[in-house]
């Protein structure tokens, strides 16, 4: 394993599946990547006491956060607050992947 933690993340999901995995996992931080296929989804949720980190790495999603929705192309990052419900839709026809950094875990502060 090198210092690239994506590089073993090679997920191509197909319509309207999504592949997660962990790629990352501290006292201090989750980070996870996700594949969306075509029509993939993030359900919109919220971290009460979290923030979470979207980070666009290829392809193009419409984030949902609390009454907000933007189209966000790679490259792009997205600050979710403590509390704001977020999620993410690939309604493109081309895999899109980002990562979400979860900090400081729950149960860590």
């Amino acid at each position: 394993m090198g210092l690239d933690l994506l590089a073993d993340f090679d997920a191509i999901p197909e319509s309207g599946a999504v592949v997660d995995g962990e790629l990352a996992v501290t006292d201090d931080v989750l980070l996870k990547a996700f594949a969306l296929g075509p029509d993939g989804r993030i359900t919109p949720h919220e971290h009460a006491d979290a923030t979470n980190v979207f980070h666009v790495l290829r392809g193009t999603v419409t984030v949902e956060r609390d009454d907000e929705t933007e189209t966000v192309s790679a490259p792009g990052v997205v600050l979710n607050e403590r509390g704001q419900v977020h999620g993410a839709h690939n309604g493109t026809d081309e895999v899109a992947v980002l990562t979400a950094s979860l900090c400081p875990l729950p149960g860590q502060q």
